[in-house]
């Protein structure tokens, strides 16, 4: 090992688990480094989380503005300066990445390392890996990478300037009309941003309804609500050829191609993608699903001893909240007790307005699983706090176990309904019965109100 740097773990990737985790492992006497190529911060920080709400709160103001009336105000005309707005999203991602940034300002321990890192085989009891110019030697390597924009094999797609999750905070110019491949979490939170925005938008699923994890009842609600707002939808439909013309493009749908429509944008939002493929995993055996996913057990070790993951390439439930917990595992496997592992509840949200908060099973996947259910269901209308906001659009979903009264999951679509779904998630993780929230006292006149409603809708 003579002339090569030794760290006890090395981590690859500065997301929402390589961070915390460099830092406690550092803190718990570790001799810590954290790689890095590009960006500290991870999706979350540059492109995902931080500046695309920051952008939908731009969005929000502007749709409550040209409410006013309804609320006894008069604001004549709603002027959207779209490269303010994306300046001020863009901003904001960088406050957040220069803190990240001073968090290893200057420390030798964790020890920031810049450049891509690549495994090179074994170095006797440890992992030899090449970083940028220099190669090290760890002990134990962290991998958490991140993901990437699937980009679809679209003929005529690559010939355009189209956005994606990646680089629309690079882009100042509003879309005249914009086409969104991709009727997921992402494809339908900037559809109504940027409906919200001026722009004429059209989403086009493949699937026969949007938020395809989702119950039908939620999903058609939710395009009901995004429809209203004037956003077109073509579901069932595939993108078959993708053309330039003069002042703008054209996309052919459909199986032959032979429907057209004519937008001067195209957003696609058709998945992620891990960056896994230039890793050199391949040198010590780490095993990989063919869509190149890091194969892990619920501690996030892989299939060779002293290399863990983290983060969305180690797949199921992709979100930066599993990141960041994926760190805690990690601390508790590493240098902790090993007792925390990946048995957990994953709540998520998509952050459209309303939004929908969600954890646990859907009613269909309850169904599926064999429980025996009950449903209540409530009409945020019919809450005294959303009327009085004129936030009432939505209703909350609860599937509940008819034998146990376990709550199963919740659907919450409604104003702020990512917050008001915790007040499930904490019942779920405390094991308690959706009878201890129906016979609770809750605030009035409050949106959580409406989280007992619907329990004590249950029949």
């Amino acid at each position: 090992m003579a002339g090569n740097s030794f760290f006890d773990v090395l981590v690859i990737g500065g997301g929402q688990a390589g961070i915390p985790l460099a830092h406690a492992l550092a803190q718990k006497g570790k001799r810590v480094a954290l790689a890095e190529r590009e960006n500290l911060g991870g999706s979350c920080v540059n492109f995902g989380c931080t500046p695309t709400k920051a952008a939908i709160a731009s969005a929000k103001l502007a749709q409550m503005a040209r409410r006013a009336r309804e609320f006894g105000l008069r604001i004549p005309t709603v002027e959207v300066d779209f490269a303010a707005v994306i300046e001020r999203a863009r901003n904001l991602a960088l406050a957040s990445r220069r803190r990240l940034e001073e968090g290893f300002a200057g420390s030798d321990n964790p020890k920031l390392l810049r450049g891509q890192a690549r495994l090179a085989g074994r170095a006797e009891n440890a992992f030899r890996v090449a970083v940028g110019a220099e190669t090290i030697i760890a002990g134990q390597v962290v991998l958490n990478t991140g993901t990437r924009s699937v980009i679809p094999e679209i003929e005529g797609l690559r010939e355009i300037a189209f956005l994606d999750a990646g680089n629309w905070l690079k882009r100042t110019e509003l879309p005249r009309h914009l086409a969104m491949i991709g009727g997921g979490a992402i494809g339908l939170e900037m559809a109504q941003f940027y409906r919200r925005m001026g722009s004429q938008v059209t989403v086009i699923e493949s699937g026969d309804q949007l938020a395809g994890h989702e119950d039908r009842d939620v999903a058609d609600a939710l395009q009901s609500l995004l429809a209203a707002e004037g956003i077109a939808f073509r579901l069932g439909t595939s993108v078959k050829r993708i053309e330039r013309r003069e002042g703008g493009i054209t996309l052919r749908l459909g199986g032959d191609g032979s429907a057209a429509l004519d937008v001067s944008h195209v957003f696609v939002a058709a998945g992620r993608r891990p960056n896994t493929g230039d890793l050199g995993l391949e040198t010590v055996g780490v095993a990989m699903s063919e869509h190149g996913i890091v194969e892990a057990d619920e501690r996030r070790a892989t299939s060779v001893p002293g290399i863990w993951v983290a983060g969305d390439i180690r797949g199921g439930p992709q979100f930066t909240h599993t990141a960041w917990d994926d760190y805690r595992v990690l601390l508790s496997q590493i240098a902790g007790d090993g007792k925390r592992t990946t048995k957990r509840i994953v709540p998520y949200a998509i952050f459209t307005d309303p939004e929908l908060g969600r954890v646990g099973l859907t009613e269909s996947q309850a169904r599926r699983g064999g429980h025996a259910v009950k449903i209540g269901r409530f009409a945020m209308k019919h809450n005294g706090k959303a009327t009085e906001i004129g936030e009432s659009e939505g209703f909350i979903k609860v599937v509940v176990d008819a034998r146990s009264h376990a709550l199963l999951g919740a659907s919450v679509l409604a104003a702020e309904g990512a917050e008001l779904v915790h007040c499930y998630i904490d019942a779920m993780n405390a094991g308690a019965s959706y009878d201890v929230i129906a016979d609770a006292i809750h605030i009035h006149p409050t949106l959580a109100e409406a989280v007992q409603s619907a329990v004590t809708a249950i029949a």
